[in-house]
C-alpha cells in the first residue's frame, strides 16, 4: 500500500532549522513493525504515525518511532502532527483556536492549533507533570570534567545542579554563560569515572540564563553517553524537567512564568521552544510548550502488506 508522509521542521518558521520530524497523517493498517522499519528507512531523531481515534473528530493515536525503537512520550511530534494535519486540511480548523487531542503511550495529550488566514500558525500542548527533584548529584569538579568545561562556569550562586525527572531523569547543569552550553565536549571516559551513572540520568541539559538571541531567555543543550560528541538534539522532552527544576528554587515565587528555550544555533538547526508553567508549589506542576512549524518535504512510501 501507498503512504503519504510529510516532514515537518519544527520550533521553527524558517526552513532546514528546528528539527526534522516525519509525520504519517493516515497510518492506519500499519503494524508496530513497519513503523519501526519505516523510521530506520527515514533515519529521522523521530517519526510520527497517526491514525483517527475511535471515529472521534480531532481526536488521534500517535505513535511515535526514533531509528532505535518506540518512544512514549515526545514534544516534537506533538508540533509537527498538529501543523501537518492543519496545514494538509486533514482537519479543520476552526476560526482562531482549534483544539486537537493525541494519545501517546503515556495518556492524552490535550493541544491547540492557533490559525491565522487559514493556515496554522502557532501550536501549543499542555501536559500535567509530578516531577521528582533530588539534590543528590556529583560534585562541580566531576561536572567540568565529563563536561569539558571550566568549573567557575558552572553556576553555584542563583542555580545549581540537580537531578529532575518527570519521567524520564535528566541531570540539569546551570552554567553562567551561553557560549559554554555551545562548548561543552561530553567526555565518555571521564563520565564513567564520576559518580554521575549513579544517578541513573542518561542525559545532561545544560542551560544558561544568557543568550546572544533576543527571542529567548534561556539557552539549551542535551549531551550525554548516548549521545554523539557533536550532537545537538532536540530539547521537547526535557522541556517539562526544565520547567519543574526552576520551580524547586526558593526565589521562584508562586505565579505562571512564561519564557522561551533556544537550542542550537544559526549553524546548527536552530529551535525556539515556547513555554508556559502555572508555579502553584504542589506535587504537580502544568506546563504549556508551545512553537512553530514549517513542512519542507512530501513523499509516498510503498509498504508491502504485512
Amino acid at each position: 500500500m501507498n503512504y503519504t508522509y510529510y516532514i515537518a521542521d519544527v520550533f521553527t518558521k524558517t526552513v532546514f532549522n528546528g528539527a526534522q520530524v516525519a509525520v504519517f497523517p493516515e497510518a492506519e493498517g500499519l503494524s508496530a513493525q513497519q513503523m519501526s522499519l519505516i523510521a530506520k528507512e527515514l533515519n529521522l531523531t523521530e517519526t510520527v504515525f497517526l491514525s483517527n481515534k475511535e471515529g472521534q473528530e480531532n481526536y488521534f493515536r500517535m505513535q511515535i518511532f526514533s531509528p532505535l525503537g518506540e518512544i512514549d512520550f515526545a514534544g516534537h511530534p506533538i508540533i509537527a502532527a498538529a501543523y501537518v494535519l492543519a496545514a494538509c486540511n486533514k482537519l479543520s480548523l476552526q476560526d482562531t483556536y482549534t483544539p486537537v487531542v493525541f494519545a501517546q503511550n503515556t495518556g492524552d495529550i490535550q493541544t491547540s492549533i492557533t490559525s491565522s488566514n487559514g493556515q496554522p500558525s502557532f501550536i501549543q500542548f499542555t501536559r500535567t507533570v509530578s516531577p521528582v527533584v533530588d539534590y543528590y548529584t556529583p560534585p562541580e569538579s566531576e561536572l567540568a570534567s565529563f563536561l569539558g568545561i571550566d568549573e567557575a562556569h558552572i553556576d553555584s550562586k542563583k542555580y545549581c545542579t540537580r537531578l529532575v525527572s518527570c519521567g524520564m531523569p535528566y541531570l540539569i547543569v546551570p552554567v553562567y554563560y551561553y557560549q559554554t552550553v555551545r562548548d561543552a565536549v561530553f567526555n565518555l571516559s571521564a563520565w564513567s569515572q564520576s559518580l554521575a551513572p549513579q544517578t541513573a540520568a542518561q542525559e545532561i541539559l545544560l542551560v544558561s540564563p544568557k543568550t546572544p538571541y533576543q527571542d529567548s531567555d534561556f539557552a539549551a543543550r542535551l549531551v550525554g553517553p548516548n549521545i554523539g560528541v557533536h550532537d545537538d538534539p532536540p530539547v521537547g522532552s526535557a522541556i517539562p524537567s526544565l520547567a519543574a527544576y526552576l520551580c524547586s528554587f526558593d526565589h521562584m515565587q508562586k505565579g505562571t512564568y512564561t519564557f522561551s528555550v533556544q537550542r542550537g544555533d544559526e549553524k546548527m538547526r536552530r529551535s525556539v521552544l515556547n513555554l508556559e508553567m502555572d508555579h502553584k508549589g504542589e506535587d504537580s506542576l502544568t506546563v504549556r510548550v508551545g512553537g512553530e512549524a514549517v513542512k519542507v518535504a512530501e513523499g509516498t512510501m510503498v509498504i508491502p502488506e504485512a
